[in-house]
């Protein structure tokens, strides 16, 4: 009989770094820490190298978008990665986000799990949140792309998120799921597809028209809750070759959107 590892069994350092040595130059695990995101920021001010990774077990202060607190029980797979992408704009840097939600899918589907994606970045399964990105911008330039994504099925006191989805996770849909496979199935998409995109100078026909396959927003009629309370009613339309969600309102004008919470409105 198989054995499959408990929820709380630890990552295995020496797997991801023999899986991933090469294409990470420096792969860390830790059993906890405040937020991966702020460690990997700090060691960005220090000098860490393109392409460091930082995995915990559990965050005791994980970051969501928009200054929320990001809840990280045991059994999910909270991880952050340091990138430099030298010779790319600023402004296609955004992108990263959307490559991080891309990432999130491919590795869904590679454990047999049918996902989409809520425009940036939410992985959705099911109609209810697996995982969620925040990237930021940091000192170097360098971008801080942080994932949290639920392995095990979420405790029952995990709150709905932006929007009122619902928690889920992979092993809901999936069946038992060792965390050491599925992070070294996430990091090596995450690094192959950062890989292309730097190659292509931050501008990747290919893999945008992939994005836009899975992104169940596009098409979708949605509610776009904008900074300092302002709110956007409309269609989604069509991505920006930088990433940013054009939504047509009903009188059939355009609006940008590079930030937000989207949610999509079901059809009466």
């Amino acid at each position: 009989m198989t054995s499959h590892p408990t929820p709380d069994a630890p990552v295995d350092v020496a797997v991801l770094r023999r899986e991933l040595l090469g294409r990470y130059a420096a792969i860390h695990v830790v059993e906890s820490t405040g937020s991966t995101n702020a460690d990997l920021r700090e060691a960005a001010a220090g000098g860490a190298p393109d392409r460091t990774a930082l995995v915990a077990g559990r965050q005791t202060a994980g970051q969501g978008r928009r200054g929320r607190s990001w809840a990280s029980p045991t059994g999910g797979l909270y991880l952050s990665a340091l990138f430099r992408p030298d010779g790319v704009p600023p402004a296609r840097l955004p992108w990263l986000t959307l490559l991080a939600g891309l990432a999130l899918v491919r590795t869904a589907r590679g454990f047999g799990v049918t996902a989409t994606l809520k425009w940036p970045n939410d992985l959705l399964v099911g109609g209810a949140k697996a995982a969620g990105v925040l990237a930021e911008g940091t000192a170097g330039p360098a971008v801080v792309v942080g994932i949290g994504l639920n392995v095990a099925e979420p405790p029952d006191d995990v709150e709905p998120g932006a929007g009122g989805l619902r928690p889920t996770g992979l092993e809901t849909h999936a069946g038992p799921l060792d965390r050491t496979a599925v992070a070294v199935a996430l990091l090596g998409e995450l690094a192959d597809l950062e890989e292309r995109w730097r190659r292509a100078g931050g501008d990747d026909p290919e893999l945008r028209a992939e994005y836009e396959r899975h992104c169940a927003t596009l098409g979708s009629p949605v509610r776009v809750e904008l900074a300092r309370d302002g709110l956007l009613l409309g269609t989604a339309h069509r991505l920006e070759p930088d990433g940013t969600l054009v939504v047509r309102d009903e009188r059939g004008a355009d609006h940008s959107v590079s930030a937000g919470d989207v949610v999509h409105l079901r059809v009466r």
